[in-house]
């Protein structure tokens, strides 16, 4: 495992499905909290809903934090791997 490759393709992953994610919330906002509720065992997102005008901010920003952050994770992981001895 290559440290930057691991790292872009999970952070390429992790911003992908943050994107349809957004866009199924945008298509079905009930039907996408009843299943996020269910999927967390009940707990209720609609409680985080500000009732504030969406603006493309609001998913741009984190999509931009997700990036970095799962890009560090994936090449700390990868290099890890690597010093523990799992690439031969």
């Amino acid at each position: 495992m290559k440290p930057f490759k691991t790292g872009v393709t999970l952070s390429a992953t992790v911003v992908l499905f943050y994107a349809l994610c957004t866009l199924v919330w945008l298509a079905l906002p009930e039907p996408f909290m009843n299943f996020m509720n269910a999927l967390f065992h009940g707990l209720d997102f609609r409680r985080l809903q500000t009732g504030q005008p969406f603006s493309w901010w609001f998913v741009t920003y984190p999509a931009i934090v997700f990036a970095v952050w799962f890009f560090a994770a994936g090449a700390f992981f990868a290099w890890l791997q690597k010093m523990l001895g799992g690439d031969h």
